[in-house]
């Protein structure tokens, strides 16, 4: 069964309220060029489905549309590359194109380009553009993803897995359970969430036709590591023929670190065309096709004795990396997140097993600490699950367990560096302080009453 899908014009309110193209606005819009051209993408309505064909004959005649251009057109660049992959395991890579061909991954794949005089042309434009879809099964739930019977997103990740990595000590960590006193198991759910910059992300490319030289003006908190993978990796030209210049960034939040499709595609349409292209996504845009945080399903154990002496941890996660991979996702749930699993705290026995896995939802990869933030939630969780089991005073638990000074430099067993210093207790007693933490846990003891 196919689905046919026109989207409906919008041209009036396109061009009452200019925000509606461009969000907040964008640093972008104060560079002009001769000749500057501007592109909008065609996304894919559906989280997984083929493309049977697309039409843009209607699109093409539209007064003002300079080109239009599908995945099938930019086959001549490379995918855009995964810079930091999970360490000592196989890796499954699937990263995405500028332009996705004949399948769409996730509701928000780029699927086709206009390139236009102005941004409402290009934005209209895309109105007149006809798709034939076949809508496909889809998984967005990383442990679903995994089961058997779960549609299948690359023919070469099985289950949908990217990769099974681990750390710590597996048999010391299952041995301290068996002879533990105390043991305590959750489920622990980190969200995805949306990092949300100030302003929406956008490149904008110039192409010397004399030189075979880019410049490209770019949203992104990483320009020098941009210049690297656009060249080497994507277009495969010296790294000297490319100057990325970032003036403003206008928030980020870690979204703003990595190798975009637009970066690439407005690269590709400079050239193709002798003329600059600029896009700027608007903020539906930045929703679902920018990069996305977080989204872990853990099954978590803690163990230990009745006095409220923490002995082990065990740890499966399955970390939701999108449709594709971003630069450096599979390196957030794994380096960065299982390798501190166990905090500030002396623990003996842990490990650590995280399944990097594909889903029908656009790209995960490092926002705000980048995969710190997910530990840290994750052990001081089951640091308070513990206590509660053994019926002892949360802060107690943690003051008998903290990695002490005459520790350091501390080996936590996870593959870590070693911790060079840390004093936790006094930070602790100074948040009870300030806190009143007494007061309030006498407060508590009268209001249960």
């Amino acid at each position: 069964m196919t689905t046919v899908t026109k989207m409906v014009g919008q041209s009036l309110k396109r061009r009452e309220d200019p925000k509606l193209i461009t969000g907040k606005g964008n640093f972008l819009d104060d560079i002009k060029l001769q000749g500057m051209s501007h592109a909008a993408i065609l996304r894919s309505p559906y989280a997984h489905a083929k493309i049977n064909s697309i039409d843009t004959s209607k699109a093409k005649a539209l007064p003002g549309v300079i080109a239009i251009f599908t995945g099938d057109d930019m086959m001549d660049i490379n995918p855009l590359p995964c810079a930091w992959q999970a360490g000592r395991v196989q890796n499954n890579a699937n990263t995405p194109r500028a332009l996705s061909a004949g399948k769409a991954l996730y509701a928000g794949d780029g699927i086709a380009m206009v390139v236009a005089e102005n941004r409402y042309i290009a934005r209209d434009a895309l109105d007149l553009i006809e798709v034939d879809y076949e809508p496909l099964p889809v998984v967005v739930d990383a442990k679903k993803a995994t089961e058997a019977g779960a549609p299948q997103l690359h023919e070469n990740a099985p289950n949908n897995i990217c990769m099974t990595w681990d750390c710590g000590h597996k048999d010391a960590t299952d041995a301290a359970f068996s002879s533990a006193e105390v043991t305590v198991k959750e489920q622990i759910i980190n969200q995805r969430l949306i990092p949300t910059p100030m302003e929406t992300r956008g490149a904008l490319a110039r192409y010397d036709e004399a030189t075979g030289e880019f410049t490209v003006w770019m949203t992104s908190q990483a320009p020098h590591v941009m210049r690297l993978l656009l060249t080497a990796f994507v277009f495969g030209i010296p790294e000297t023929k490319l100057r990325c210049i970032s003036p403003n960034v206008g928030g980020g939040f870690g979204q703003k670190i990595f190798c975009y499709a637009d970066m690439a595609f407005t690269m590709w349409a400079a050239r193709k065309l002798g003329r600059p292209v600029k896009f700027v996504e608007d903020r539906s845009e930045n929703y679902r096709s920018s990069t996305h945080g977080r989204d872990h399903i853990t099954d978590v154990e803690i163990a230990g004795t009745k006095d409220g002496t923490i002995t082990g941890l065990r740890i499966e996660t399955w970390a939701n990396l999108g449709a594709y991979l971003s630069t450096i996702a599979p390196g957030i749930p794994t380096t960065l997140y299982g390798r501190i699993a166990t905090g500030v705290y002396k623990i003996p026995a842990a490990y650590c097993k995280v399944h990097g896995v594909y889903t029908n939802t656009a790209m995960v990869d490092a926002y705000r600490g980048a995969g710190r933030p997910e530990a840290s939630y994750l052990i001081e969780r089951m640091v308070d699950r513990f206590a509660a089991e053994i019926g002892m005073d949360p802060a107690e638990v943690r003051r008998k367990n903290f990695i002490q000074p005459s520790d350091f430099p501390y080996d936590n067993g996870m593959g870590l560096l070693p911790y060079d210093s840390g004093n936790y207790e006094p930070a602790l007693d100074r948040a009870l302080a300030m806190v009143g933490y007494a007061d309030f846990r006498n407060e508590q003891a009268e209001a249960r009453k």
